[in-house]
């Protein structure tokens, strides 16, 4: 089978790169540095059509498919993950409102959100809740006319400038999501800093004390905050995270191609040495497996095949682990160098390393990837019964 890109596919892509090139990859290591991304940046992403890019364009979007989307990431990824980071959360958050919004939400929310007017970030993660989403603490309470928030919710991406909070508390012992514009009275977000990856991200703990949330900030339903909203958001924000991912190792493979085309040993540049050859070609190998594993899961996605949610989970399993190697493989080509700020290699491993634990970690994925191989196995076994019981009565 061979797998081709469509025409608009094609320019899309080079789109990405020209724009990943000239507004985002020199100040990368800046946006490490500084622990921030200038807004600048961001109204040139926005200006780009890139935020909330796979909303139609009754909403301000451009309607990408999801194979443009992942190659977007993937473009972005390459030149500074932390900016590929708002992407996710800023896109979790415009999904759910399209899916699981009232008409006003998404005739409000969503051309902001397109136009980058409105930056928008995704709270479900608290202190002592993370891969346990059930665990949350933070509670809601109904008025007569307001709901009233109580709680805190930590590492929360971009939240030091996003300006709209998808927030998902318990209401009467049920998951519910609602939306929490900043400035909201008894609403407080604290800088989080210091962190080992995505450090330009500009995380942020955010804190209510009987925030007091309009009723029509509701999404979806009361309880159906963690089976409808959240899943859904969490499926864009998984293949996001597999397409950042395949970012990151291509990125490694690129950097380690050109130095050990210069850096010499022994008298011979590196890539003379057999077993630098063997390491790039792994890590040329994997990138390449996860990229395909990615299409993959778009392809399902565009075609709205239920099989995507297992597709998505295994890209984004494998795709995040092949990254963290390629990242360590590439410091240690480097060698005392790749321990430097001076090469982005260090800076791919710390980022790599985020991605194993962000969206899932991976030890969740293995669970859901096992579970979902075992229920498919028991279909397939019920199916294989009923056909049997069928050829014997006839």
């Amino acid at each position: 089978m061979k797998l081709d890109l469509s025409s608009e596919q094609e320019r899309n892509h080079v789109s990405f790169r020209l724009f990943a090139k000239e507004h985002i990859a020199s100040h990368a290591a800046s946006h490490d540095r500084e622990q921030r991304v200038p807004s600048k940046v961001v109204e040139a992403i926005a200006a780009a059509g890139y935020l909330g890019s796979f909303l139609p364009a009754e909403f301000g979007g451009r309607g990408f498919d999801m194979i443009s989307y992942g190659l977007l990431h993937e473009e972005l990824g390459k030149a500074c993950s932390s900016i590929r980071c708002l992407l996710t959360v800023h896109d979790m958050v415009a999904l759910a409102i399209q899916r699981w919004g009232s008409e006003w939400q998404r005739a409000k929310w969503l051309p902001r959100l397109t136009r980058g007017e409105t930056i928008g970030a995704f709270a479900v993660t608290e202190p002592s809740a993370g891969s346990d989403v059930n665990g949350i603490e933070t509670t809601a309470e109904c008025s007569s006319e307001r709901y009233v928030l109580n709680g805190t919710k930590k590492w929360i991406t971009f939240g030091q400038i996003a300006d709209l909070f998808l927030v998902l508390a318990k209401l009467g012992g049920k998951a519910t999501t609602f939306l929490v514009e900043r400035g909201t009275p008894g609403f407080e977000i604290t800088r989080v800093s210091g962190m080992l990856g995505m450090r330009g991200a500009m995380l942020a703990q955010l804190t209510f004390k009987d925030c007091r949330v309009p009723k029509e900030n509701l999404v979806a339903r009361e309880g159906f905050g963690l089976s409808s909203v959240i899943f859904t958001a969490l499926g864009l924000g998984r293949y996001t995270i597999a397409w950042g991912s395949v970012a990151i190792a291509q990125a490694c493979v690129d950097a380690c191609l050109r130095y050990a085309s210069t850096r010499k040993q022994f008298k011979v540049p590196l890539r003379e040495h057999q077993l630098i050859q063997k390491m790039i070609s792994e890590m040329i190998s994997n990138t390449n497996a996860a990229r395909l594993l990615c299409y993959q899961a778009g392809y399902l996605k565009d075609t709205n095949d239920p099989g995507e949610i297992m597709a998505t989970f295994v890209a984004k399993y494998f795709a995040s682990t092949i990254a963290m190697k390629a990242a360590t493989d590439a410091v240690q080509i480097h060698g005392a160098n790749g321990c430097s700020s001076d090469y982005p290699v260090e800076r791919y491993l710390r980022d790599a390393k985020i991605m194993e634990i962000i969206e899932g970690s991976s030890q969740i994925q293995e669970i859901m990837i096992s579970k979902f191989a075992f229920q498919e196995f028991e279909r397939q076994l019920l199916e294989e019964e009923i056909h049997t019981e069928v050829a014997v009565s006839a």
